[in-house]
């Protein structure tokens, strides 16, 4: 428990990126951290790729741990976007004083995160699904499915998109929204197609959206928004076999001038990974309560078409951990919340307007195409994109009580 007002110990809540994350961030900063997984086991192979951004990385970096990326990832250059007839409409490449994007299979980032977690210290605690907290007197206890317990100075919610810790802080917190989007997507080991030179290439389809990547070994990755009213969950989709969506996806890209259909033909069944329908938090009220607090997709979910969902949660975790590591909790996470929420909150908003594109109907989608090309040379989207990628943690300055 603390003495005074120092906090000692935490309590990470979910063990996907965002936790293991915060606990090495917490550990540097001197705080007992461990990590408590509702799952009874490590998710090894769960999940398709996705994309961690320049202030991601930057974000890692601050706390020594960039290079599980660096490591693990493919450099994205640019992104070239096209209309379904094969034209152009923009490219944007990294900025001058930024490193590139890295494109990562997720299941990879999770265990080198969790090996590297590991070699710091962090413990992991599998089968513990939170159900209760209470505070008494300088801590909180932590109250799981199995009838176990445990007790730090603070706890942190770092248990995704559909947070029980959330629930805790704000009973009437609200859910997730849906985008109007279902995300597909899956690796395959041999396109037939050349290498994408470090681009990663995405297509307005007449149906869909499809974005892919070719590595230099001929490897790719593509993945799918699929327009749809209702959402369909992942358990859902499962249950419709991946066979039945390869083949359903490659009649809806058959127009589109673009490999989607080359692709989806050499995607082995077993690799799809049906991620579900895409969602956001558009605004949560509250981002803590007494001794507990959010961070991650528990706080600031942005769809995947922000490609900023993995980055802003490292930069969360990390940002928290250094308030935390210098104010006591209830200063702390004031704190953090204001370094946070605009940035975040902002990010969310900009990326609605993106899957508004993606959705759009038949009139939208010719609207869209014509006005593309000049708005993103009279708006240089570099530029315009600086304030996400650009984003810097000086770990070394110390927190500032927003309250003085």
């Amino acid at each position: 428990m603390s003495t005074g007002t120092r906090i000692r110990s935490a309590l990470v809540i979910g063990g996907g990126i965002a936790g293991p994350v915060a606990a090495m961030a917490l550990r540097r900063a001197g705080i007992d951290a461990d990590v408590y997984e509702a799952y009874d086991s490590r998710s090894d192979g769960v999940g398709a790729g996705m994309s961690i951004a320049p202030n991601g990385i930057a974000a890692l970096d601050a706390i020594g741990a960039g290079d599980v990326v660096r490591s693990v990832g493919a450099p994205v250059h640019a992104i070239v976007v096209h209309s379904w007839n094969g034209r152009q409409l923009a490219e944007f490449g990294t900025l001058a004083d930024t490193q590139p994007s890295q494109f990562v299979w997720r299941p990879e980032l999770y265990v080198s995160l969790y090996d590297e977690a590991g070699r710091r210290g962090v413990r992991v605690h599998h089968g513990k699904r939170l159900v209760s907290a209470e505070e008494s007197g300088d801590s909180i206890t932590a109250h799981f499915a199995d009838g176990s317990s445990a007790t730090a100075d603070i706890l942190i919610g770092a248990d995704g998109i559909r947070s029980t810790t959330r629930t805790l802080i704000d009973p009437a917190a609200p859910g997730p929204t849906y985008a109007g989007l279902i995300g597909i997507g899956a690796g395959v080991k041999d396109t037939g197609l050349p290498s994408s030179g470090g681009r990663m290439h995405m297509t307005y389809g007449r149906r869909v959206f499809f974005g892919y990547q070719v590595f230099d070994d001929s490897s790719g990755g593509w993945f799918v928004n699929l327009p749809s009213p209702e959402p369909v969950s992942a358990a859902r989709a499962a249950e419709l076999g991946a066979e039945k969506w390869l083949t359903e996806l490659s009649a809806l890209v058959a127009e589109d001038r673009t490999p989607a259909k080359e692709l989806l033909a050499r995607t082995d069944p077993a690799e799809l990974a049906l991620t579900g329908p895409v969602e956001a938090m558009l605004k949560v009220p509250h981002w803590s309560r007494g001794r507990m607090v959010l961070i991650g997709d528990a706080a600031h979910a942005a769809s995947p078409s922000s490609g900023q969902g993995a980055s802003l949660a490292a930069e969360s975790a990390v940002q928290l951990a250094r308030c935390a590591r210098d104010l006591p909790y209830r200063q702390a996470f004031a704190a953090y919340e204001k370094l946070r929420r605009p940035r975040v909150e902002r990010i969310i908003a900009e990326t609605a307007r993106i899957n508004n594109d993606k959705a759009a109907g038949p009139v939208g989608r010719v609207v869209r195409d014509l006005l593309m090309p000049p708005m993103m040379k009279l708006l240089k989207p570099e530029k315009r994109m600086a304030w996400q990628y650009s984003y810097r943690i000086d770990w070394d300055e110390r927190a500032v009580d927003p309250g003085r």
